[in-house]
């Protein structure tokens, strides 16, 4: 039997039905006004974009982009974040191709440096101009997209660590986060037009980190 106050088994089917369909259209609505913006920025090559550009492209309208997002900025974190993490699955398997832990890290070090790194035959706005301002204006929420890719580092240097390839006293969660965070910031920094200095490697980078994190 059912007690008083409980709602009739039927009463919480049909509203259960109700909030996932309900979830799923907004699913799609906010998924089309993300492929809108990439396809925008894809084109631009850039995130120099207006909110009424996605609207228009996504064919919806402005009164449900309000109600999917706070404004442009929101818009371009949910994609930050999206984009990473679809990086850290590709960079994921990349490194699952090789055998040994420390081949698999330097594998993710060596591709995140390559896809944060500006490259005028390749843009990547998200990666190259987006993120360094987002470091400074949205910590907070820059700490949660960075998350997937953290997670990966962290998985792989544990590998390391366990294999006993990891310097003895050094933290693998701490080291993964530093070297994640050092390997962006130096990508982010070396693709300018600097003339005088070469520019800097995937391969140099990994020389750099591990030199601080691998046993010897």
């Amino acid at each position: 039997m059912t007690g008083a106050s409980e709602e009739p088994a039927w009463k919480q089917r049909a509203v259960e039905r109700s909030i996932r369909t309900a979830k799923l259209r907004a699913e799609q609505r906010v998924q089309r006004f993300l492929d809108a913006a990439q396809a925008i920025i894809a084109e631009k090559g850039s995130t120099d974009f207006t909110v009424q550009e996605v609207v228009d492209r996504s064919k919806q309208s402005l009164r449900s982009f309000y109600l999917q997002f706070d404004g442009k900025h929101e818009l371009l974190l949910a994609l930050f974040e999206d984009a990473l993490s679809r990086s850290a699955d590709q960079i994921r398997a990349a490194a699952a191709d090789e055998k040994d832990p420390l081949d698999q890290l330097r594998v993710a070090v060596e591709l995140l440096f390559e896809s944060s790194r500006p490259d005028p035959a390749v843009p990547r706005p998200l990666f190259t101009d987006l993120a360094p301002q987002l470091v400074l204006t949205h910590p907070a929420e820059v700490k949660v997209a960075h998350a997937p890719m953290l997670t990966l580092f962290t998985e792989l240097m544990e590998k390391v660590d366990a294999e006993g390839s990891l310097r003895e006293g050094t933290n693998a969660k701490r080291m993964a986060a530093m070297t994640m965070q050092t390997v962006m910031s130096i990508a982010q920094s070396s693709g300018g037009d600097d003339t005088t200095t070469l520019l800097i490697s995937a391969d140099e980078v990994w020389s750099f980190c591990s030199q601080g994190f691998a046993a010897p």
